[in-house]
């Protein structure tokens, strides 16, 4: 099978199969109590990619990892004027929060910013592995057919994660699973891209793997701890950071299994 075809097979089987499988758990999700209490794995499965792979591997190709720390710093800075503008936005379509008393906001009355932000970021993240992916065929078949798995894998997790902040941000079941099957359509479109102008590409993998982990830690501390905050008991917080533990080691046990081949 020509390297063309086996980029695009990839790509397409990386985005559908991650996305599936995280649809498959997260839409088995039914109480909206669960939704809550699995938004803690979520904030560990985010922090977990950010900080375990996507900038360990922006670090690596960098040549200059200062400059790549900028980057991240500026795409949260960039994240926070974008959740203004979302807020700016719903100010003039309806009453806006800012100007009612002081009362906490409850888990879905984000008005969809953080679900937004999280599918933005992953848009990116989905154009680096497709960009990714297609390095690796161009370099080998085989590397490229265990790069596609490992992917794959460290996605799961992540997308799972994704569906919960969509449907804990106020999206409908079937609006989450569009919007992430949108933006796994950007798998396939890094990897066309970086099969034909891969050479042109190499330099922008770095500071896209950057922006992607800014919007990872930008949602989770941001958007998603501040509404964990409103169960202070201990047992709640003992629960929360048990979940949270568990969505880090979710991601660093798969990098662990493929970060040899990967």
């Amino acid at each position: 099978m020509p390297v063309l075809a086996w980029i695009i097979f990839a790509s397409i089987a990386s985005g559908l199969l991650s996305i599936g499988v995280a649809a498959l758990f997260a839409l088995n999700v039914r109480s909206s109590k669960w939704i809550s209490i699995l938004v803690s794995y979520a904030i560990g499965a985010l922090l977990g990619a950010a900080f375990l792979n996507a900038l360990p591997e922006a670090l690596e190709l960098a040549e200059s990892p200062k400059q790549l720390t900028l980057i991240l710093l500026l795409g949260i800075l960039v994240f926070f004027i974008l959740e203004k503008l979302l807020l700016w936005r719903h100010c003039h379509l309806s009453e806006c929060e800012v100007h009612e008393s002081a009362v906490p906001l409850t888990s879905s009355d984000d008005h969809g910013r953080s679900g937004m932000m999280i599918i933005l970021g992953d848009t990116f993240h989905n154009f680096v592995d497709g960009v990714l992916i297609a390095a690796a065929f161009m370099a080998d078949t085989q590397l490229g057919v265990i790069t596609a798995i490992a992917i794959t894998a460290h996605e799961i997790p992540q997308e799972a994660g994704d569906f919960i902040i969509l449907l804990n941000s106020g999206f409908t079941r079937a609006r989450a699973l569009w919007l992430n099957l949108l933006s796994g359509t950007a798998t396939l479109f890094g990897g066309l891209l970086g099969y034909f102008m891969l050479n042109r590409l190499d330099h922008m993998i770095a500071p896209i793997l950057a922006i992607s982990a800014a919007s990872m830690i930008y949602v989770a501390m941001s958007d998603l701890i501040p509404g964990l905050h409103k169960r202070p008991e201990i047992g709640a917080t003992v629960q929360q950071v048990t979940l949270i533990t568990l969505g880090i080691s979710t991601i660093w046990l798969i990098g662990l299994f493929f970060g040899h081949n990967h």
